[in-house]
């Protein structure tokens, strides 16, 4: 068991972090009925899954990818160069992620306004009647 956790577990600590994100973040949606805690729970999804995908670019003892001006005689072999890929399209996630709890939190004041309530349950019975 000792010898499981040494290879599998404390070596990929980072990942144990985001499968938990990702867990609390899924509970939160699933489980409560308060809507501005399913927003959270959403807005916590998306980091993790952001920060997993961060993680999985970084390579240690790798330079980023750009090439200087030489002699043109040296090799370039892509396993000394961090992937730069992960890092853009996070950046284009982080943007539809504030765009997206914004949104969520403008529909969740409305929805306030108009039930003066923010549980999904006495809205729904409010729908009902």
């Amino acid at each position: 068991m000792l010898d499981f956790l040494q290879t599998y577990v404390v070596p990929k600590y980072n990942y144990w972090i985001y499968i938990s994100l990702m867990m609390i973040g899924l509970w939160a949606m699933i489980t409560k009925n308060n809507l501005i805690k399913k927003i959270i729970g959403m807005n916590i999804f998306q980091t993790a899954i952001i920060l997993y995908y961060v993680s999985i670019g970084a390579k240690k003892g790798a330079t980023i990818p750009i090439i200087g001006h030489g002699d043109g005689h040296h090799a370039v072999h892509a396993v000394d160069y961090i992937n730069p890929v992960p890092h853009v399209l996070m950046l284009t996630a982080i943007v539809v992620s504030v765009a997206t709890l914004g949104v969520a939190l403008a529909l969740a004041l409305n929805i306030y306004r108009e039930h003066k309530t923010l549980e999904e349950d006495e809205i729904l019975n409010n729908l009902s009647k």
